[in-house]
């Protein structure tokens, strides 16, 4: 359909006998935040190349901006933006000299290259450092630079493959706002990340364990979906012991270390506060504080994860 610059169907990638993506499938709307979850290792990184035009699949179908990834991998190059994890730029070079380097690439020349230098330059809050070696800058300045040059062709589609890995908290808040500003103004955004946090700025997100994606949605969906009976918080002294304690019951779906506290998901028509409290005075677990809250993507990433493990 017209509306996905990015369709994806039974997609495999091997490295001799492992299987590092496993027979995937989803699609991606025109100026949508997609989210692509998952451990280290789960095959983010590999699908997002393969995306790319960078790594050619071992077998199934995909088109990224209406280019096949098998047989156009060249167009698809020059069609997106794509920034890697480790800030693809050259040190030595300032910072406006990495831009006309990378627009240069991109075939961008004269008043065109220089308008876009301009405009790139005050979209990451650089232009009073556009002279400084780019060795020199912090995190958060290198990394706003990365996505400078990943989008100064204007490309449609823009592949970020954990982009904030190594940034600082405030760097990171900063830089998924100018991503939300492009996809206010039509940019398709491909994200993978592990911080949980990030996610909640996806408008749909795909989890991806072993190869597989194990579920996809929007962050309310995978939330009401995975965890429609919430998850009990529990603060209590000593952790580990009552965390060891939970994990043996029949009546406990998952429990997790959340934080000073343990969250704790039953299974259906189980009286949680009851068996816990129970539990805990049976095995002298002091017991400070209970109560039901919203489920977080954290939550749902690990009860997914760890429903995976059990199978």
């Amino acid at each position: 359909m017209a509306s996905f610059v990015v369709e994806v169907e039974d997609l495999v990638k091997t490295f001799g006998t492992f299987v590092a993506v496993d027979s995937i499938h989803f699609q991606v709307e025109r100026g949508e935040i997609f989210g692509f979850l998952g451990p280290n290792g789960a095959g983010k990184s590999t699908t997002i190349r393969m995306l790319c035009g960078l790594l050619l699949p071992t077998s199934g179908r995909g088109k990224v901006a209406g280019f096949d990834i098998m047989m156009e991998p060249e167009k698809i190059k020059h069609a997106i933006g794509y920034m890697s994890q480790k800030f693809s730029l050259y040190e030595d070079l300032t910072v406006i000299e990495n831009l006309r380097f990378f627009g240069g690439i991109y075939g961008l020349s004269g008043p065109l290259q220089r308008r876009r230098e301009s405009e790139v330059l005050k979209m990451i809050d650089l232009q009073e450092l556009q002279d400084r070696i780019t060795r020199t800058l912090d995190v958060g300045s290198k990394q706003r630079l990365a996505l400078g040059c990943a989008i100064l062709h204007e490309p449609s589609i823009l592949f970020l493959d954990e982009p904030t890995s190594g940034v600082d908290p405030i760097s990171r808040r900063n830089f998924w706002s100018l991503i939300q500003q492009m996809g206010e103004k039509g940019v398709t955004t491909f994200v993978t990340t592990h911080y949980m946090d990030e996610a909640e700025y996806c408008g749909r997100l795909a989890l991806i364990y072993q190869g597989r994606i194990i579920a996809l949605g929007t962050p309310s969906e995978l939330k009401s979906k995975t965890l429609s009976q919430g998850v009990l918080e529990v603060e209590c002294d000593p952790l580990v012991p009552a965390l060891d304690l939970l994990k043996r019951e029949s009546w406990v779906s998952e429990s997790a270390v959340f934080g000073d506290g343990l969250h704790v998901i039953g299974k259906e028509s189980v009286d949680l506060e009851r068996e816990v409290n129970t539990l805990f005075q049976k095995h002298g677990i002091l017991l400070k504080r209970m109560g039901w809250i919203r489920p977080s993507l954290e939550d749902v990433f690990v009860s997914l994860i760890e429903k995976e493990e059990k199978q």
